[in-house]
């Protein structure tokens, strides 16, 4: 492998092998450069005349927030000239669409409640879906301005909270007509992600395209470009599936997801803080109380120094080996109780176990409570948080807490009061390094989390899954029927479901022939009336 001798970037060619270490250094000093040069030039070119051209936060953040600078690069390939360009054409339109400012109150309430635009559910890849209702869509260019606005709204909001991650557009087709073509608008969502929000773009998903719309989406094609042309994935009921799992589709897609859009709130899966932070529910019982007790006991024990721990062992009056033997038995009859993690995600910071899914047990398992084991792997502590999207129903804890370098901790995800285990829910990871800590206490953590950069955050999803109950059942009729599993009867509704929407279709296509018959028949009646007149007149 050859790379330039000397400078990164210039330099004579030299025969020289390159370690892996050696090119990402190399290619990380070329990015700094270009995002310098980048900064440098627009400063001058841009900035110099005009100053009130653009929004002023806008501007700041261009100077402070690298990745930024990078995600206009890349989509112009690295050539500043090009990328000054966009940037320019961007921030214009980020202050005419004040995209800053936007707020609910901004958008007309009757735009918000028709659910034609909205944030719901995750692609297989774990990006975002942004749901476009294509019928609820009606040509009026008194209403595009607003339109849009919504649009701008929904990006820029999902833009502040998940900074670089991709997002999955979702046009929905199904039940359209002629009125809601709108290239005008199509072409304003393309440039939304070509130009104002670069690298967003997962890829389009277009669902039941009516063949009318042929000739439109070739004009969206070469909007798009070339190289873009390869996000656009047209399905119907059967491809869909390849990009985004059952769970997250409605009924009408061969989906099984109950949602029903509705405003107000705003819809929209934001991770939130779990009903417990770090300790037990006053209203739990006491042997759960006992339980969360020795949990936090088990858990301080992991994180705590060596002296520590000899101080809170000889507190609990472990000092016996007897005893300890005792507690160990405890903990490992404890942690029966949980699915044991198998996969592992290896983060920059966290190597995180699950990779991808909680397992909790059915109600009849017995196993309600699931385990999360995080492993820091740098050389300083991470502060951690647990958020997620249903924070009525969990106990996280710890959820908000620290982990020592190479040390691991132990989370405890339970269900709250009975309430069931869906696989709708999410878990979201945060974590960050703390490299000049002042302390791991609640304020100090609080604290760091206020003052810690956006790019410096760690972000980890987990899905949630049930997993059904192994006890053995009587292989009689009755007991087979009672015991049938959820996945047996999910199957069987989904198939209702299309059965139903088959008859619905059906019952369609009789009315339709029905008309045709009593319209063939009224003509039929004209005719022999007309004839026999003409018969009449003739005969006369």
């Amino acid at each position: 492998m050859r790379y330039w001798d000397g400078s990164c970037g210039s330099g004579t060619a030299t025969a020289i092998t390159s370690t892996p270490a050696t090119m990402a250094e190399c290619q990380a000093q070329n990015k700094a450069k270009l995002v310098s040069e980048t900064r440098r030039r627009f400063e001058v070119e841009y900035l110099t005349d005009k100053p009130d051209k653009y929004d002023p936060r806008d501007v700041e953040r261009l100077q402070q927030d690298d990745n930024w600078v990078e995600s206009y690069l890349l989509w112009r390939h690295d050539v500043v000239e090009e990328t000054l360009k966009m940037i320019d054409e961007s921030f214009q339109w980020r202050k005419e669409m004040c995209v800053h400012d936007l707020t609910e109150s901004s958008i007309p309430r009757w735009l918000l409640e028709i659910g034609g635009i909205y944030l719901h559910g995750y692609d297989k890849e774990g990006n975002k879906l942004l749901w476009i209702r294509v019928k609820y869509h009606i040509k009026d260019h008194k209403t595009i301005l607003d339109k849009k606005k919504l649009i701008a709204f929904w990006l820029e909001r999902y833009a502040k909270r998940e900074s670089g991650k991709p997002i999955t557009v979702m046009f929905d087709l199904s039940e359209t007509g002629i009125n809601s073509i709108d290239m005008d608008f199509v072409r304003f969502i393309i440039n939304c992600f070509k130009v104002y929000y670069p690298k967003y773009l997962s890829k389009i998903v277009i669902f039941d395209m009516p063949w009318i719309m042929n000739a439109a989406f070739k004009i969206v094609k070469s909007w798009l470009g070339p190289e873009a042309v390869s996000l656009l994935k047209f399905t119907s009921k059967n491809e869909v599936q390849d990009y985004v799992s059952i769970e997250y589709l409605p009924p009408h897609m061969g989906g099984t997801d109950p949602f029903k859009y509705s405003y107000p709130p705003l819809v929209d899966d934001d991770f939130q803080t779990p009903l417990c932070e770090n300790g037990p529910i006053a209203s739990e019982d006491e042997a759960s109380s006992k339980e969360d007790i020795e949990s936090d006991g088990k858990e301080t024990l992991e994180t705590v120094s060596n002296e520590e721990q000899a101080a809170l062992l000889k507190k609990v009056n472990l000092t016996e080996p007897s005893s300890k033997a005792e507690e160990n038995e405890k903990v490992d009859s404890k942690m029966k109780g949980f699915k044991k993690p198998l996969s592992v995600f290896k983060g920059p910071l966290l190597h995180i176990s699950p990779a991808e899914e909680l397992y909790f047990g059915s109600t009849e398992s017995g196993e309600k409570k699931a385990l999360i084991v995080l492993t820091n792997v740098t050389k300083n502590i991470v502060a951690f948080k647990v958020r997620t999207t249903a924070p009525e129903k969990y106990r996280v804890k710890p959820s908000n807490s620290s982990c020592d370098p190479g040390a691991s901790v132990d989370i405890v995800v339970s269900p709250h009061g009975g309430l069931t285990v869906s696989a709708q829910d999410r878990f979201l990871i945060m974590a960050a390094e703390m490299e000049q800590p002042s302390g791991t206490g609640p304020a100090e953590l609080s604290q760091f989390w206020k003052e810690v950069l956006r790019n410096k955050v760690m972000e980890h999803r987990l899905r949630c899954h049930i997993v059904e109950s192994s006890k053995p059942t009587a292989p009689t009729l009755k007991d087979g029927a009672i015991n049938m599993s959820d996945k047996t009867s999910e199957d069987m509704s989904l198939q209702l479901n299309r059965l139903l929407e088959s008859n619905k279709k059906l019952e369609d296509q009789v009315q339709r022939c029905i008309w045709f018959q009593q319209l063939l028949l009224s003509l039929t009646v004209l005719w022999l009336a007309f004839v026999i007149s003409l018969l009449c007149l003739l005969y006369n």
